[in-house]
């Protein structure tokens, strides 16, 4: 048995694009002696194969070939170059409501998608209450798909795809129009499938879907094949080209490996005084990048930025210990950054954002958010600036990483001048009352009655 459920070798689309409607006819008249239009590459050269069992993800900005490339593998959309071997039975959510006649009922429609799907009538029978169960429509699935909602289409659609257990499964953004509640359910399914030997491929633009979900990640970008590999990798990559920005340069201080241990200093109070600032702004290094020499540093961070500030080191402590190993549930946290500002910014905004290492983002704030007026006092060429966070660690057992960035807003649009994604290692200890990603701090009381 072949391992691929999918091969793509080479693929490309190009579409013609006439100027004027009559450059069509007169092009049929001129054959190749003239040529009155010019070629579109929507898609090219994309070659890739896609495991049985395996979930792959695609993320690229609008127009970059996303669509295409899923159509072609569906078999809606001819290549003009290249092939695609798909080795099994392809159920696909392309569009809302693809396949669907809004004359019909959802009953009807159902009969009809599954036949096309190659069910025979019995076996669309035996899975029918399953499918009108998940897609949870109540009486109107003998009503007219043309009155349902746009959620009620998708549940549906997603309904008739996913119950009737395909070989490869494509699902195109059909997810984002559905509610939380519904999300949960088809993600849900999803693994189910996967566990059953079915090959997903989605697209989506939420990166914690992609990293949560998928074991593999495509990059697509004006039509080509940018990155393929782990989904923290390429979402990473994902957004350093919504931004348009490239990577920072690492100094040659940031590239080597130090063993020198991180000096000791006081512990931090419960609230900072003008001299604690000024302890712990003498022992962080504003010029050098001593982060990457820290404990705790995670050497596979994402960096990037046009280095118009700079977040140069950062000190950790909890509960009196610097630096710790683990920290304890329910533990105050102490983060100090140092950051230099090479570039004049005006109301420069600091964030910070905590995630689990499957990359689902747990919390996030920033000074903009808090409304810190002490953010605006910054951001002249030459200022540093030493921020102070302070949080309980109310998460659950396990490891989460903290990254950290320096942005200002121009016309509207976020400019990252340094951003340093899953840059600082956090190792929180279990603790045997609870289990989960956080501690709800419940309260439980028990009483006899009789």
């Amino acid at each position: 048995m072949n391992d691929s459920a999918i091969e793509i070798r080479d693929l490309g689309k190009c579409y013609n694009i006439y100027e004027r409607p009559r450059d069509r006819l007169l092009q049929m008249l001129y054959r190749r002696r003239r040529q009155l239009y010019r070629q579109f590459w929507a898609l090219r050269d994309v070659s890739f194969d896609v495991p049985r069992g395996e979930t792959i993800g695609i993320v690229g900005r609008n127009g970059s070939g996303k669509s295409t490339l899923l159509q072609m593998i569906a078999g809606t959309l001819t290549p003009s170059t290249g092939s695609v071997q798909a080795n099994g039975r392809i159920a696909a959510l392309l569009e809302l409501g693809s396949g669907f006649n809004p004359e019909f009922t959802g009953r009807e429609n159902v009969f009809l998608n599954g036949a096309l799907l190659g069910l025979s009538q019995a076996e669309i029978e035996a899975r029918f209450d399953s499918i009108v169960e998940f897609a949870d429509i109540g009486q109107f699935v003998d009503q007219p798909v043309k009155t349902y909602s746009s959620g009620m289409m998708v549940r549906l659609a997603f309904a008739v795809q996913a119950q009737t257990d395909p070989e490869i499964l494509i699902v195109d953004e059909a997810l984002a129009v559905g509610d939380a509640r519904f999300q949960a359910k088809c993600f849900d399914r999803l693994k189910q499938l996967k566990s059953n030997g079915t090959s997903i491929l989605l697209v989506s633009h939420s990166s914690e879907q992609i990293v949560t979900h998928c074991s593999h990640a495509l990059l697509l970008d004006g039509g080509q094949m940018l990155m393929a590999g782990n989904p923290r990798d390429v979402v990473n990559r994902y957004l350093d080209l919504l931004f348009g920005r490239k990577p920072v340069e690492a100094s040659a201080a940031a590239q080597a490996e130090s063993t020198e241990e991180a000096p000791a200093a006081d512990a931090a109070p419960d609230e900072m005084s003008d001299e604690s600032v000024a302890h712990v702004a003498h022992e962080l290094d504003f010029v050098n990048d001593r982060f990457v020499t820290r404990p705790g540093y995670n050497q596979y961070e994402y960096r990037w930025g046009d280095g118009s500030a700079n977040i140069s080191d950062f000190r950790i402590v909890s509960d009196d210990v610097e630096y710790p190993n683990s920290i304890e549930p329910g533990s105050l946290v102490t983060l100090t950054v140092a950051v230099t500002f090479k570039k004049r910014l005006i109301r420069p905004i600091l964030g910070v954002t905590i995630k689990t290492k499957e990359g689902v983002t747990l919390f996030g704030s920033n000074s903009e958010l808090l409304n810190l007026d002490d953010a605006r006092r910054v951001g002249e060429p030459g200022d540093q600036a030493l921020a102070t966070m302070r949080f309980r660690c109310n998460l659950g057992a396990g490891d989460f990483f903290v990254s950290l960035g320096i942005a200002t807003r121009e016309a509207g649009e976020v400019v990252p001048h340094d951003r340093r994604y899953d840059a600082i290692h956090l190792v929180v200890s279990p603790d045997p009352t609870y289990f989960g990603l956080a501690n709800m701090n419940l309260e439980m009381r028990l009483d006899k009655i009789q």
